[in-house]
């Protein structure tokens, strides 16, 4: 591993709002960087009631502002609700503004309903444009060639450096394709998560933009001083998830000790397979969770991730999680 890195949804909890919820990220942010974090990445979701990030690429400029050095990215933007000339706008002017810290990860889900989806988009085409989308995108970014009749403008000659997302096998064959970095959402998708990194790793074409495979893979994690605590604070989120798999989403709920008592235990097993490439417990519990999987699955980079209710116990799992990191990346992976 030669990076760590966070994903932030910029959580709404319960009883809080979603300026609360954009201050703690600011904060987050900043803790973030302090302890080490290489990257730290807002996502693309709509309709959330537990989700402040909608307009990913003003969080973003917003984060890059308050922070120094990280690299600042969206993890991702969902490309088919927009054109790629909108997005080479938006990341090109943040690339410009914030010079070698903007990261573009893209995915093909529209991060939302289906009915929000067509509130997004001025037209639903019926057919698959995304890897037309992502290599036209790309060539915004480029050094254009006179005569081009349509330009991104701040964008053209930045070069944001584009990832491609996915939680499936379609991800990982277009990413090595057009020889791109592979981030795998494996936090709340791990099904695929193996042969997925072995096809992008096969499967790989160098480009000019990436000389060898590059792999990312996400994990959630729940970090504070005992097992019973951090189990305790990730109550939050398996509440959350549960409600959203069943149709009700809503704010962060408040944790709670009783999680039998609040999900139907069919669901509840769901909701842990859908979520158990994760970390959770004291700093030695987490540690050597995070270790195990490092040495399972080898990855270039990981990202971690993770929603809890109350802000500060946030941001103290985030800096036990990056404790553990640090140790972790100076180790060989087979140690």
């Amino acid at each position: 591993m030669q990076q760590f890195s966070l994903l932030d949804l910029s959580p709404i909890a319960e009883g809080k709002t979603a300026a609360d919820a954009l201050a703690n990220t600011v904060d987050l942010a900043r803790a973030a960087e302090s302890s080490g974090y290489h990257r730290y990445w807002l996502a693309e979701h709509h309709n959330m009631p537990g989700i402040a990030s909608a307009a990913t690429a003003v969080v973003i400029g917003h984060v890059a502002a308050a922070t120094g050095s990280m690299r600042i990215g969206a993890g991702g933007i969902m490309l088919p609700n927009h054109a790629p000339l909108v997005i080479a706008e938006q990341f090109g002017t943040l690339a410009t503004l914030y010079s070698g810290r903007i990261d573009l990860g893209l995915g093909r889900a529209p991060g939302t309903d289906m009915a929000t989806a067509r509130a997004l988009r001025r037209h639903m085409a019926p057919e698959d444009s995304f890897p037309q989308d992502v290599q036209e995108l790309i060539g915004y970014f480029d050094a254009t060639p006179e005569g081009k009749s349509v330009r991104a403008i701040p964008g053209e000659g930045t070069r944001v450096p584009v990832w491609i997302l996915g939680s499936s096998l379609y991800g990982a064959q277009l990413a090595a394709y057009l020889g791109l970095p592979y981030a795998f959402a494996s936090h709340f998708a791990p099904a695929m998560l193996d042969e997925a990194l072995a096809i992008y790793r096969e499967t790989f074409r160098p480009s000019d933009r990436l000389e060898k495979p590059y792999v990312m893979i996400a994990a959630g994690v729940c970090a504070a001083d005992t097992d019973r605590e951090a189990t305790f604070l990730r109550s939050s989120q398996l509440l959350a998830f549960a409600r959203l798999r069943t149709g009700k989403p809503g704010k962060l709920p408040y944790p709670t000790r009783d999680i039998d008592l609040e999900i139907p235990a069919p669901v509840l097993a769901q909701v842990e397979q859908a979520l158990s490439c994760s970390a959770t417990g004291s700093p030695g519990t987490v540690k050597e969770s995070l270790a195990s999987l490092i040495k399972t699955y080898r990855p270039d980079e990981l990202m971690v991730t993770g929603m809890i209710h109350d802000h500060a116990a946030r941001v103290r799992s985030f800096e036990i999680a990056a404790d553990a990191l640090n140790e972790l990346r100076e180790k060989p992976a087979d140690a």
